[in-house]
């Protein structure tokens, strides 16, 4: 059981999958998130967590949106597009915030995580989309 912040969360068999071309930040996101108890898989690109996602469908998504190939915004579409993966939530993880509301409206996701990305923040967004499961 998690607790932070007066959300109690239980993680035990949570599966998150981190979609992300930087090994420093896929060894950052699964160390955190597996010290608070959730499974960890871990892609380097986009089309890698589509080809993911054809055999198993986690608890949540957190996509990294600068990537080469297939950013962000298109695996984003990819998935709500396919109707067995509508159900997934997404967090994205971007440096620049402000840019994806104003560019991207027609991506639906849980919630956007600025980069650099701080632990305690990661943590509540990764809690409330679990909990709550509803895009912006």
């Amino acid at each position: 059981m998690v607790v932070k912040k007066g959300v109690t969360q239980d993680s035990t068999n949570k599966l998150i999958l981190v979609c992300d071309d930087v090994a420093d930040n896929c060894f950052f996101f699964q160390t955190l998130l597996e010290m608070e108890g959730y499974e960890v898989e871990i892609v380097e690109s986009g089309a890698a967590a589509l080809a993911f996602l054809e055999s198993k469908i986690p608890d949540l998504l957190l996509l990294d949106v600068m990537m080469p190939g297939m950013d962000g915004y298109e695996v984003a579409r990819r998935i709500q597009n396919n109707p067995i993966l509508q159900i997934l939530s997404i967090l994205l993880i971007t440096a620049n915030e402000e840019a994806f509301f104003r560019k991207e409206p027609d991506v639906k996701v849980a919630g956007v995580i600025r980069k650099p990305v701080e632990p305690d923040a990661l943590i509540g967004y990764v809690q409330a989309a679990l909990q709550l499961g509803h895009y912006l």
